[in-house]
């Protein structure tokens, strides 16, 4: 699949992979399809019958995956497509975010498949938003983990960015995390971070503690970069005097919104939220056709 050159620039503005793009709109329509054809378009759509197609949320929130609708609408055929508001925009209720036109059969082929990417990925970024809006005015910010949708991490990790967060590692090659099952088998938090540190020594290197005991061990190591994994409050404001500006501590586990800035509140420099992907609600959009 080719796209249009103006898409080919506002996927690769988006920080996203034209071919990643494609191989994934491809796939969810390969998949309602199921290698036959829309029995119930066919059957009750003339072949030729153009239409409008409007895609509107009914409830406000953060738009993402724009790109990603475009993408599809250009598979199925349609050319003729128009962005209203951009990814990042966060937008009232009943607002018109894409309008398109082109044959009636095309626009319901990609309908589905771009309400399911447009809806939970601008819910991922909805409440992202929500987060960070939480912590406003602290120098904390809001990462994401890898407890993505298999397939889709690539997309929901842009969707954590269009809502203001920020991205943990993409893939277990892009940095080391030495968590508690790495401890168990190295033998203990140090042994295991001197591990990482003589095979790996370029790469970024975060060390899991349970206990501030363990803290200081790795601070004493060497480690710059560490998670307090299920701290209350207290312990991570102990933690954050603990470190003194020696590392960089990324509380976990245990968070909820109405904790958030309490947390941000000790000193901490990120919250780890695996709810921004896994547990993130859909943001309620639909399309509304006219015929013309």
């Amino acid at each position: 699949m080719t796209f249009s050159k103006g898409l080919i620039e506002l996927i690769h503005s988006a920080g996203l992979n034209p071919e990643n793009i494609a191989r994934i709109a491809q796939a969810a329509i390969d998949e309602d399809l199921n290698g036959a054809t829309d029995v119930t378009s066919v059957a009750t759509i003339p072949e030729d019958q153009l239409g409008v197609a409007q895609f509107s949320n009914r409830k406000s929130g953060v738009i993402a995956g724009v790109p990603v609708v475009a993408a599809l609408l250009e598979i199925c055929g349609i050319k003729d497509y128009k962005i209203e508001h951009a990814d990042g925009e966060f937008v009232s209720a009943n607002s018109l975010i894409i309008s398109a036109r082109g044959k009636v059969r095309a626009i319901l082929l990609a309908e589905r498949s771009a309400l399911n990417f447009l809806g939970h990925l601008s819910g991922i970024a909805t409440l992202t938003k929500s987060w960070v809006d939480a912590v406003a005015e602290t120098k904390v910010a809001i990462r994401d983990t890898r407890k993505t949708t298999p397939g889709m991490r690539e997309l929901e990790k842009y969707a954590v960015r269009t809502g203001g967060g920020i991205n943990h590692r993409l893939s277990l090659s892009d940095g080391a995390l030495i968590k508690d099952n790495h401890v168990l088998a190295a033998g203990g938090v140090v042994a295991a971070f001197n591990l990482v540190k003589a095979k790996f020594p370029d790469l970024p290197l975060e060390v899991e503690v349970d206990s501030l005991q363990q803290l200081r061990e790795v601070i004493v190591a060497g480690a710059e970069f560490v998670l307090l994994d299920n701290m209350s409050i207290e312990e991570c404001r102990a933690a954050v005097e603990i470190v003194s500006g020696r590392a960089k501590l990324e509380a976990s586990g245990g968070l909820i919104l109405s904790n958030a800035r309490a947390y941000a509140m000790t000193g901490v420099d990120y919250l780890a939220i695996g709810a921004l992907t896994h547990s993130a609600p859909v943001l309620d959009i639909g399309l509304d056709l006219r015929m013309e």
